[in-house]
This record gives C-alpha cells, structure tokens and sequence, in this order.
C-alpha cells in the first residue's frame, strides 16, 4: 500500500442505493476507500459489484444515497471535472476485426476524457499517449488496428487508455476475465507496476481470488446487492467466510 503522513478519503459513499426497472441493483451500500488503497471487491454473479463500480465512475443514477470522489460530492454540476481523476478499465470484449480505429488512437481517447472533447491535444498529450504505451509494453502496436490484437493486448491497450488520463483513481471491472495465464500475468505485474509508479487507488472488481494480488490491503464482499463483508485481506479470505460468500448462488 502506498504510504503517506495522511490519507484523505478517495471514494466515500453513503446509503447508496440503485435501482433499474424496479429491480434493485444496490442496497444501502456504505463505504470508504483512502488514498494509495488496493481495493478488491469480490462475490458471485449479479453481487452488485459492476454497479458499485459504475456508481463510483459517476456514470450509474443513484436512487438514494451520496457519493463523494477526491472530498467533492458528486453532483450533476461537478461531475464531469470529478471524472476526470477516474480511470476505467473493462472486462475484455471481442472488438469487430474490421474496426479502422488502430491502436496509438484507441489510447489517445483516454487523453481526450482528460482534456475535454472540443479541446485539440498538442505534443504533451501525444507524448504522454506514448510513454503510457511504452509503459504497458505496447508501443509496437502503434499502427496496429484494434480488431486485430489479442485479448491481453486489447487489455493493455486498455489500462494505458486509462492511464493516459493522468487519473488519481484506477477502477478495473473484471480485468483478467477471459484470458490466458500468460496474458493474466503479464497484465497483473503491469497493473501493480502503475500502482506503484503513479501512486494510484485502485478498485478492481473480481469473482476470481486467485486474481486478487497480495499487495491488496482491502476486500469488499458482496452478495445479493449488499456489502457482506468489509476489512483487511486476511480477515476476508478464510474458508468460512469464501463458503458463506459463494453459497447457494
């Protein structure tokens, strides 16, 4: 965990809740993250653990509840500045091989999301785009069009998108999820590797725990939309508690 005289908080939420369609997605869902924490939020299927992560994006409409990224409640006034100190990284996805879009492009949209849309990047940004794929060992795959790089290439195109964003704050939602132990470890070491260089927080959601790396300080357990468990890794990960976790689902 990254050390400091004092840690402010990174992420609070309070009395969360989230609903779509009448279906309850988020239930009264309290918690604090500091910064430099490694966050891992576990549990089976349909948990709720996408939505908590969503809800931290600012992209998921709250039905109850506050939301606080960086010490500012997030609001419909502030939301898009409280945004910009938030990387995301999602699950892989097969993208279409006929895609034009190449790689070295894919990256830079994560510099547009810092910014702003109508702002034309000049040779900081492009510079910055480039020492993030340098980073994530991609650089030879400037020029490579999207649709036609593997899965844990696609990852890595993934996390430097999200780190060209400069962010505080890296959200990953099932990073490792459909990829080989090869592409696993190699994306794993990148991911602890930004942790330490950027003194990032970081908030990865998994149903996984082989994927939960030991530098982890915190885990989060959900079940059927509310939080089960909150505390240290090694209060978390006992037999008993994984059994009441994955029971009956």
């Amino acid at each position: 965990m990254n050390q400091g005289v004092q840690r402010r908080n990174a992420v609070r939420i309070q009395h969360v809740s989230v609903t779509y369609y009448e279906h309850i997605a988020l239930r009264d869902v309290s918690l604090e993250f500091l910064q430099g924490d490694f966050v891992g939020i576990i549990g089976p299927n349909g948990a709720g653990k996408t939505t908590l992560l969503t809800v931290i994006n600012g992209l998921g409409k709250i039905r109850a509840g506050s939301v606080e990224i960086l010490g500012g409640k997030a609001t419909s006034r502030n939301l898009k500045r409280l945004r910009r100190s938030i990387g995301y990284v999602p699950q892989h996805i097969n993208i279409d091989p006929r895609s034009p879009i190449n790689c070295f492009e894919a990256v830079m949209i994560g510099r547009i999301g810092k910014i702003g849309l109508f702002h034309r990047p000049d040779n900081k940004d492009f510079e910055i785009a480039e020492q993030m794929m340098e980073l994530t060992r991609i650089g030879h795959l400037r020029n490579r069009p999207v649709g036609q790089i593997s899965g844990g290439e696609s990852q890595k195109v993934n996390l430097a998108r999200a780190l060209t964003q400069e962010p505080e704050i890296l959200l990953l939602d099932e990073p490792f999820a459909n990829l080989d132990p090869q592409a696993v470890r190699e994306l794993s070491r990148l991911v602890l590797e930004a942790y330490e260089r950027f003194k990032l927080t970081i908030v990865m959601v998994t149903h996984q725990l082989e994927h939960l790396p030991e530098i982890c300080n915190r885990v989060v357990m959900m079940k059927d939309t509310r939080i089960v468990f909150n505390g240290a890794r090694n209060e978390a990960l006992t037999p008993q508690r994984i059994k009441r976790l994955f029971d009956n689902v």
